[in-house]
């Protein structure tokens, strides 16, 4: 039997109750969510909450949510990018979380609305992604930041693009990335490890959903292959920045979580990892159900970020 948290298996009831989300279209899926009603949460408080669009190509723009704590600054800063499979959510998914991260962190948060699949497959959102980063880097003092302190984060898809940020930034020399915050992040597109098999089905994020966000993400098989797409087979995954690696016990992509943090050790990286216990995956925006186990997280993250030399 798996060990679930009293809250998790809450949150399972209600989750089982739609539809399975990889028999409808992603639009449904959107729809279905956004009809969904606003739970009433405690948010914590900050100086400024700015909705922003900044430009990411040629007449292109996406829109961003910047998050200022209290306090004087120059503040260093935390891009994040949101989870949802790279075709489900936005800024709003991530918001009472990038909230807390800004306030405990002490760091101005900079929420990243990347394009979606299937509309703007891969590698569009990573594309978003780093441009979102450079120009977080390039405009740090026009909103009060220090672009010498900059970290990247993000859950699910978003720390898969939290990772794969931080390779291109290194392989393009720059902007410079001082920590990585992967929290479950997807690694790999392969779909077989022995978490996949464990939690195939019945725990939120069912090993066929995940199935149906890859096929829509990728234009195809030779996609799964790139290593902006699948991080974990990147042969060389030195000179990264520090990462914190966050799992939670009960999901699919456990396994490949761990296997990265152990990866990116093994090449010289300075790592922390850590598993969530009797949690699942999608805990770390769900703030109406997880507030007490995302306030753990977020200490943890904070006391991470406070060691970085």
């Amino acid at each position: 039997m798996a060990n679930l948290d009293p809250s998790a298996k809450a949150y399972l009831d209600v989750f089982y109750q739609m539809p399975l989300l990889q028999t409808m279209e992603p639009q449904a899926v959107r729809d279905m969510f956004a009809q969904a009603p606003v739970l009433d949460i405690k948010l914590e408080p900050l100086a400024k909450v700015e909705d922003r669009l900044i430009p990411v190509d040629r007449d292109v723009e996406i829109p961003v949510r910047i998050y200022t704590p209290e306090g004087e600054g120059p503040f260093p800063l935390f891009v994040y990018y949101h989870g949802g499979g790279w075709v489900i959510g936005d800024m709003e998914t991530a918001d009472a979380s990038c909230r807390m991260i800004a306030n405990k962190t002490e760091r101005i948060v900079v929420s990243v609305d990347y394009r979606l699949a299937p509309e703007y497959k891969f590698p569009i959102p990573v594309n978003d992604s780093y441009a979102a980063l450079q120009w977080v880097s390039q405009n740090a003092s026009s909103i009060n930041g220090n672009a010498s302190n900059l970290v990247v984060g993000g859950d699910s898809a978003g720390g898969n693009l939290s990772a794969v940020v931080s390779m291109i930034s290194r392989d393009q020399n720059g902007p410079e990335i001082q920590a990585q915050i992967l929290i479950y992040p997807v690694t790999s597109l392969g779909y077989d490890t022995e978490s996949y098999q464990q939690f195939a089905e019945g725990f939120g994020l069912d090993r066929d959903l995940m199935i149906w966000f890859g096929d829509y993400y990728i234009r195809g098989q030779e996609d799964t292959k790139n290593i902006y797409a699948a991080p974990l087979l990147a042969e060389d995954l030195s000179n990264l920045p520090p990462a914190f690696v966050i799992t939670a016990e009960n999901d699919v992509l456990r396994d490949e979580g761990q296997v990265y943090a152990r990866r990116l050790k093994e090449e010289g990286v300075e790592v922390q990892a850590t598993c969530e216990e009797g949690l699942v995956h999608g805990y770390f925006t769900n703030m109406a159900v997880f507030p007490e186990r995302i306030e753990g997280t977020i200490s943890k993250i904070a006391q991470f970020l406070s060691e970085i030399k």
